[in-house]
């Protein structure tokens, strides 16, 4: 809690330095948080002494375009934060970004460096420092451009590892790059301090690479596909359910190599080597083909030889290729195709049935596919969905509480699990991607869609965006109240000691029978026009009262959709009461792509296929395959312009 003597906001600099009052709790203690923007102002000074005084770099007036923020907790001064423009040279960010020069020289103006950052020592709240990062992002991205008319797409930072893992940054979903070289810039030359730090970036916008992607380098001879590397990418040994419903001939099939091509060379530039470039593509490949098991040793053994197994294997858990790079590159080009202002960002969890006990956050937990307690792993996905298509976004893999003892944890160095991993739900680690995404101001979604694992956390849909609304699957036995109830505490019996509980007015029912209410009538409802003709399906949709902790919560929309096998599926959303009916018909739509993804990735491109025990692995695997599905969605596009639409009529 805040301490009895902590207004400190109007006091003098002199009396802040030497006043500490402590200011303990938890993050909501303190809430809500203020940034004001000190550039110029009287408060400008204040900042300065702060960071001149506990900042371990000290301060000295900064030079070029900057913006400094001091973070108040009522009136109290908390934190200090800065932002100015990024070095000119940084090898792991460079390496990362993938640019020219000439592309570094132009876009260099947007990326921002976050060179200080403050938390005052006598503030002792969890969490509060990864929430600062987060929130002066949001507000850095308006008051740059605002200031300087630049747009900020990436920010650097740069931390001394030996005092700071970082930890706060990680937490904030910011990437650590590596580490710099030791060299600082004296005068015009570089001087070798032997000073390494870390070197941690967040991306803003993925416009930024679309910018970069402007600026292509010249080809590399070396990387020139020859021999058994253009034989293997030319072998028409393709899966055969993923381009059958398109209408492909036998001659468009076998050509389909050339388009691989073409397609994988927009990655190339996450390789430094030949050999890299050549063991992903065999990868893709494979994830493509008929190959029965699409993991590691029969790939290798299909296209290339014995050799290659333990090639391949080290491509997937530690070589120093940039999958950074390609999940943004990736994320771009799903996103260039299909972002709409009325989308839907798709949020799912998939599990994968795993034996052994060793492999990086393997157990037994709750899988659905079997509908049962199974030995497996689990990832969070986020997908997308507009009115041009669908895509995944992004996978992380679930590490269960049981993976924090310290039993476990004498098995993260095997696995590649990085130390500064923190135990995270799947409900905040798909809020944490979600709102990743809501910083990238290039994404345009109304809505956020999610299976009823999630949908059922009243405080995980409490906690999205604001800006969008819900469409949240639940279960059958969810409750609800038909009308707001009143609460009235019935007379206490002379024989009970405890006091009675209040009771509502209404009892809640169960959504599933409302489904079964006859007095609310199923509707033909016309959901859209496919490929085959127009999709009807009968849905009730009301108004609800859910409950929360047993008592009345918000009033949300119901929505029941029953399938043509009898399956009915149910959702809440907090749509205002008066959205057109379209607009609620359309998010049902938009909601179910993803299962469409995990289907044929699950079973075409050998999703659950990988046999290893590696993290780093496991996530590059899962980047291949939704690297791979892409392309098939694209091949789609161009033969069958109607595909999409015909996908979705399925669900």
């Amino acid at each position: 809690m805040l301490g009895t003597h902590c207004k400190i906001g109007l006091i003098g600099v002199s009396d802040l330095l030497y006043h500490k009052p402590p200011i303990i709790g938890h993050l909501k203690d303190i809430q809500p948080l203020f940034f004001v923007l000190v550039n110029g102002t009287e408060k400008e000074r204040l900042w300065d002494e702060i960071v001149r005084e506990w900042h371990y770099l000290g301060y000295k007036d900064m030079i070029g375009p900057r913006v400094k923020y001091l973070v108040y907790a009522h009136d109290a001064v908390i934190a200090a934060i800065s932002y100015n423009r990024a070095s000119l040279r940084v090898g792991v960010r460079d390496s990362w970004l993938g640019w020219t020069e000439e592309a570094r020289r132009k876009l260099l103006p947007h990326v921002v460096s976050n060179n200080r950052f403050l938390i005052l020592p006598w503030v002792r709240i969890k969490n509060l420092a990864s929430h600062i990062l987060a929130r002066s992002l949001r507000q850095l991205v308006h008051d740059w451009f605002r200031l300087y008319g630049v747009w900020p797409y990436a920010v650097e930072t740069f931390v001394d590892r030996s005092r700071y893992p970082g930890t706060c940054y990680i937490a904030a979903n910011w990437r650590y790059l590596g580490e710099t070289r030791g060299f600082g810039k004296v005068g015009k030359t570089f001087i070798y301090h032997g000073n390494r730090k870390g070197v941690f970036v967040y991306l803003l916008s993925h416009k930024l690479f679309q910018l970069i992607s402007q600026y292509p380098k010249k080809p590399d001879p070396k990387f020139e596909r020859t021999g058994i590397w253009k034989m293997m990418l030319s072998m028409p040994d393709w899966s055969p359910d993923l381009f059958d419903m398109v209408g492909l001939n036998e001659s468009s099939v076998t050509e389909l190599w050339t388009e691989l091509c073409q397609y994988l060379d927009y990655y190339s530039e996450c390789f430094s080597r030949e050999a890299q470039q050549m063991n992903n593509e065999t990868y893709v490949k494979g994830l493509l083909s008929k190959l029965p098991a699409k993991s590691i040793e029969p790939i290798a053994l299909r296209y290339r030889d014995a050799k290659a197994v333990r090639t391949m294997q080290q491509f997937l858990k530690n070589a120093p290729w940039n999958d950074a790079l390609m999940k943004e590159k990736y994320q771009s080009r799903v996103l260039a195709g299909i972002v709409d202002s009325e989308g839907m960002v798709t949020v799912d969890s998939s599990e994968h049935v795993k034996k052994g006990t060793r492999s990086a956050g393997v157990a037994r937990q709750y899988c659905g596919r079997l509908g049962k307690v199974e030995n497996c792993q689990s990832g969070v996905y986020i997908g997308y969905s507009g009115k041009g298509g669908y895509g995944l976004l992004d996978s992380r893999l679930y590490l269960p509480e049981k993976w924090f003892d310290e039993e476990r944890k004498m098995l993260w160095e095997s696995c590649d699990i990085p130390e500064t991993t923190e135990f995270q739900t799947k409900t905040q680690m798909a809020l944490e991607m979600i709102h990743g995404l809501e910083m990238n101001h290039d994404l345009k979604f109304k809505w956020v869609g999610c299976d009823s694992a999630f949908g059922c956390d009243a405080e995980f849909r409490k906690a999205l965006p604001e800006s969008v609304y819900f469409f949240a699957n639940i279960r059958s036995n969810q409750r609800v109240f038909l009308e707001r109830p009143n609460w009235d505490i019935p007379e206490q019996k002379k024989s009970r000691k405890t006091p009675p509980k209040p009771v509502p007015s209404v009892p809640s029912v169960p959504v599933s029978s409302i489904a079964e209410d006859d007095s609310l009538p199923w509707e033909e409802i016309k959901l859209m026009d496919g490929a085959k003709g127009p999709v009807y399906a009968p849905i009730k949709y009301c108004r609800v009262i859910e409950t929360r902790d047993g008592i009345d919560g918000d009033e949300l929309w119901l929505y029941i959709r029953k399938f043509e096998n009898g399956q009915i599926r149910y959702a809440l959303s907090n749509a205002p009461a008066d959205i057109d009916a379209a607009s609620l018909h359309h998010a049902a739509i938009l909601r179910w792509p993803i299962e469409q993804c995990f289907q044929e990735c699950k079973g075409s491109l050998g999703m659950s296929d990988y046999e290893t025990r590696s993290y780093v692995a496991w996530h590059r695997h899962m980047l291949l395959v939704m690297v791979a599905y892409q392309f098939v969605l694209e091949v789609r596009m161009k033969y069958q312009k109607k595909t999409t639409s015909e996908e979705l009529t399925r669900y």
